[in-house]
């Protein structure tokens, strides 16, 4: 499966528009994590934790878009976009959101 930001994919030309797909994905950050990166506040540098949990989370929203767009016959998706919010009491949950346009190239 192709994926791209833009609008179209060099070299390619689009056969179909299938239609805009999503991938949804809302996790949340352990009791650990939040402790660990509460540290890494008070006293600086990055919150890897936080880090590889975002990392996790939007390759699972990039996966599960992947997966609808090969249900619909696409083979490539364009306009790609992946968007971020936290949700939860105190923001204790990551939701990554990942949207694009199925299309059929040759």
């Amino acid at each position: 499966m192709l994926i791209s930001t833009t609008s179209s994919i060099e070299g390619k030309t689009i056969k179909e528009f299938r239609g805009v797909v999503f991938g949804e994905v809302i996790n949340g950050v352990n009791f650990i994590r939040d402790f660990t990166a509460g540290i890494t506040n008070v006293i600086g540098g990055r919150a890897t934790e936080y880090e590889e949990e975002l990392i996790d989370t939007r390759a699972e929203a990039l996966n599960e878009m992947i997966k609808r767009a090969e249900k619909i016959g696409a083979n490539a998706i364009i306009g790609t976009k992946v968007d971020y919010e936290t949700m939860g009491e105190n923001g204790s949950m990551l939701m990554v959101v990942a949207s694009g346009t199925a299309v059929v190239i040759e």
